[in-house]
């Protein structure tokens, strides 16, 4: 399908983030813990204050988020956003927004990183077929069990359930590396191979994409969606169909 607005700059996608208020076991306040695996992110914090808490290579860490910071991390980090009072954030994203495309696993324990048990634990959708804030809650709060113990093992020194988790996420999106590979190739690369053609075109005096530039807008979507660490409002599906986005 032909977008209907151009790509974003260098092809990165956009979101605004409210953060989940919602109550957590452990007596904070957020969204689910997950981590990507081909795609940075970045926070750019626009009210309110919080924390991003984190679990990668580096060993597990917590981020003050205040209005105005940018915090940003690679794929293989496992990351919970929580909220001390009304965190809003804008979300860039590598690769066409596909950390809301499917790259992204929630830290749900073992048992449910299969195929066939993990579509269930992560959907929203309830028994009639809508989305539903209490199924977000409840896939929120097993993901949050299932990064409790990865960080109580990373505390004692075993980085193997880590690991393994890393192995597990990798196994889960087999099925959707090469339409992935599609989104960067179209996308990212495009963007990069543009300019570089653009810079060639220049060195030549040819100044004829400058004609070409267009102007473009989009508000801000009408439609919130239940996302792993809040409420969302995405640009990405608005840009490409021209419209107001479908929950995913």
């Amino acid at each position: 399908m032909t977008a209907a607005h151009p790509d974003f700059p260098g092809a990165v996608g956009l979101s605004q983030l409210q953060v989940y208020p919602w109550a957590t076991a452990d007596d904070e306040h957020g969204g689910s813990p997950h981590m990507h695996l081909t795609c940075s992110e970045c926070y750019v914090v626009v009210s309110g204050r919080g924390r991003l808490e984190t679990l990668n290579q580096e060993g597990h860490r917590v981020s003050d988020l205040r209005p105005g910071d940018v915090v940003w991390f690679g794929p293989g980090t496992i990351h919970r956003a929580i909220n001390d009072g009304d965190l809003r954030v804008v979300v860039v994203m590598q690769n066409s927004g596909l950390p809301e495309a499917g790259d992204a696993v929630m830290t749900f324990p073992p048992e449910h990183l299969t195929p066939e048990r993990y579509p269930l634990a992560a959907s929203v959708v309830d028994s009639a077929g809508a989305p539903s804030q209490e199924r977000a809650r409840e896939r929120r709060d097993l993901a949050l069990g299932g990064f409790a113990e990865l960080t109580r093992q990373w505390r004692c020194g075993d980085r193997s359930g880590y690991e393994d988790f890393c192995r597990a996420a990798a196994r889960l999106v087999q099925p959707r590396l090469e339409t992935w590979a599609g989104t960067v190739h179209d996308g990212a690369l495009a963007a990069a191979q543009t300019s570089l053609r653009q810079i060639d075109a220049l060195k030549s005096d040819d100044v004829s994409h400058l004609f070409e530039a267009v102007v473009t807008r989009i508000e801000q979507p009408s439609q919130q969606m239940l996302g792993m660490c809040g409420f969302l409002r995405a640009y990405d599906p608005v840009r490409r169909a021209g419209g107001s986005p479908a929950h995913g």
